[in-house]
């Protein structure tokens, strides 16, 4: 499952993420570290809550990243 998490940022990817990559790859996360590729109805809110929380930080962490050589 985390086989299809990638790097999210240049040189690994011509471009930086885009909001999509970036929930996908925290859905990826959630789903590994749960263990559930899909919640249950009574986890279902909790586990969309940790995606949503999980995309937040890792948008944060790229907008703050600086890539030397990049422009």
């Amino acid at each position: 499952m985390c086989r299809s998490i990638k790097t999210l940022r240049p040189p690994a990817q011509p471009q930086w993420a885009t909001d999509d990559e970036i929930h996908e790859a925290a859905l990826q996360y959630v789903r590994k570290v749960s263990g559930f590729r899909a919640p249950a109805a009574h986890n279902r809110e909790v586990f969309e809550h940790a995606v949503a929380e999980v995309a937040r930080a890792t948008a944060a962490l790229m907008a703050g990243l600086e890539v030397k050589g990049q422009s």
